[in-house]
């Protein structure tokens, strides 16, 4: 069939549901792209950003396993691709990207304002 690309910013936020994990073969080797890097797979929620529809994809990226890539944070995927397939009257699409990455956020680490204001005392407050 054919690959189309996927324009992220219409799709809304992302969130992985399922950590990076190596994709392999049914004998339970590292599958490999077309230059033998291996494979990995993420399984990603995706909330459309009009409505409350969610679905989940499995999206595939070669080379380096994503890192900082957890369940339950938000992502940002990189060079989206669709293809749609057809293999002995089964269909489906299957999705590959060029990176997933987490997204940064300052609220998703404590600020030393934040953790002294919580604990009522700063460094060395301990007498």
């Amino acid at each position: 069939m054919q690959n189309k690309p996927v324009d992220v910013s219409r799709l809304g936020s992302m969130r992985c549901v399922i950590a990076p994990e190596a994709r392999v073969t049914p004998e339970g080797e590292v599958r490999r792209d077309r230059e033998g890097n291996p494979q990995w797979i993420t399984g990603l929620s995706v909330r459309q950003a009009e409505g409350r529809r969610t679905d989940v994809i499995h999206v595939i990226v070669s080379g380096v396993e994503p890192q900082g890539v957890i369940e339950g944070a938000e992502v940002r995927v990189t060079g989206l691709w669709a293809n749609e397939w057809a293999v002995d009257g089964r269909t489906g699409t299957s999705w590959r990207a060029d990176a997933i990455t987490p997204v940064s956020t300052a609220s998703s680490a404590p600020s030393a304002s934040t953790s002294s204001a919580a604990g009522g005392r700063g460094k060395g407050g301990d007498s």
